[in-house]
Formats: C-alpha cells, sequence, structure tokens
C-alpha cells in the first residue's frame, strides 16, 4: 500500500512539473495580437505533424498496430509460451493497463473535440477531457473499493 502511495506522488508530482514547464513555455512564446508572426522551427515542426497526423492513412496503421500490439500481449499472457510464472499476470496486468489507458484516452479526446466542436477554446476543451478522464479514474477507484479489481 506504501508503494501505491509513492508511485502516485511520483506521479501526481511529474504532472505538476511538466504542467508548469508547459505554461512557461507557452507564456514565453506568446505575441500580440496583430503583430507579424515568425516561422520557427517549432512551429514549421508542428504543422508539418498535424499533417501527417490528418491523413486516414496514418489514422489506419495506427489502428492496426495498436490492435495488433493488444492483441499479442493478450496472447502472450494468456497463452502456455513457458514464460516464468510471474511474467504471465505481469502481462496481463500491462494488457488491463493498456486497455484502460486507451478507453480514458478515447474519453479524454471525445470530451475534448466535442468541447472544441461547439465553438469553444482550446482551454475549455482541455478542461472538459480532464474532467471527463478524472470522472473515469474516479470510477476506476470506486471499482476497486468496491469489487477489488486491482490485486
Amino acid at each position: 500500500m506504501v508503494s501505491l502511495t509513492l508511485l502516485s506522488t511520483a506521479l501526481m508530482g511529474l504532472l505538476v512539473i511538466g504542467t508548469f514547464v508547459a505554461i512557461a513555455r507557452i507564456g514565453g512564446q506568446r505575441t500580440p495580437p496583430g503583430a507579424d508572426e515568425h516561422t520557427d522551427r517549432y512551429t514549421v515542426v508542428t504543422e508539418r505533424l498535424g499533417e501527417i497526423a490528418r491523413t486516414p492513412a496514418v489514422w489506419s496503421v495506427t489502428f492496426v498496430a495498436i490492435t495488433v500490439g493488444v492483441g499479442a500481449l493478450a496472447v502472450l499472457a494468456v497463452g502456455d509460451f513457458g514464460f516464468a510464472e510471474g511474467l504471465s499476470e505481469t502481462l496481463l496486468g500491462l494488457t488491463y493497463a493498456v486497455v484502460g489507458l486507451l478507453l480514458t484516452a478515447f474519453v479524454f479526446l471525445g470530451a475534448y473535440f466535442g468541447t472544441r466542436g461547439r465553438g469553444l477554446g482550446n482551454a475549455h476543451g482541455i478542461a472538459a477531457g480532464s474532467f471527463a478522464a478524472g470522472l473515469v479514474f474516479l470510477l476506476l477507484i470506486t471499482i476497486q473499493l468496491v469489487v477489488g479489481v486491482v490485486g
């Protein structure tokens, strides 16, 4: 129980540090409206990655890769491949974690794009997505306390 608390504390600390770093970067790059903007390397890279991410081929390949990866992980977890005794349980736990993170990402992105589609800004979308993902984690904690899903 203590190790889970320490892990949770470390992850929340990393989240806080990452948030402060992201806010510092955004605040330092902001220019007044109407000012001519320079095309720096960051802008060029993000625009190019955005163009690549919007192509259907990338979405298709990513979907197939994730599906094959999760399927292979599940088969390795439940199959008899002569692994060490504790490794199959670890792989099964990893499979559950990956599927849970995928579902949480789906909920986050659904709330984000739903909010953005209604004409609100990025901050509103991130707030809605974070709230929805928080509800998923709250639901998982509640199920853990009532039923005992994890170990």
